[in-house]
């Protein structure tokens, strides 16, 4: 998808300003591009970002954040742009949160089971210590 003209006037940001901006390196911003997650426009080797993009990579970073995989994300994002439009995204987007959410569920059941298993652990070791003098 090429990336779209801006209105004369409007703001632009650098790769540089974008990556500081958003606490991500340079590199992640030409891999959400070479993913086709970004589409910042070119003015020569220089990539000129648009409102649009920075928008594209806020929800991309609370996607990561989230734990969705990027192409559940991009899924998400191209949504936003389907005939649809927020609708479809939004129903979309709340199906994969039952499923983020079930699986984040499972793992924090996991984690305390295994945090009990380390406490009975831990107290038998104390036991068996104080009982050696």
């Amino acid at each position: 998808m090429p990336a779209p003209s801006a209105p004369p006037g409007e703001r632009t940001w650098s790769i540089a300003e974008v990556a500081e901006e958003f606490g991500v390196t340079h590199r992640t911003v030409r891999h959400y591009e070479e993913l086709g997650l970004l589409t910042p426009q070119r003015r020569g080797t220089t990539r000129v970002y648009h409102r649009r993009d920075r928008t594209r990579l806020a929800l991309v970073l609370r996607g990561r954040r989230l734990g969705f995989p990027l192409e559940e994300i991009r899924t998400i994002i191209d949504l936003y742009d389907a005939p649809r439009g927020r609708r479809s995204q939004l129903e979309y987007v709340l199906a994969q949160i039952d499923d983020r959410r079930a699986d984040l569920e499972q793992r924090r059941r996991d984690l305390e089971a295994a945090l009990a298993e380390l406490d009975g652990f831990e107290r038998r070791c104390r036991e068996d210590l104080a009982r050696l003098g």
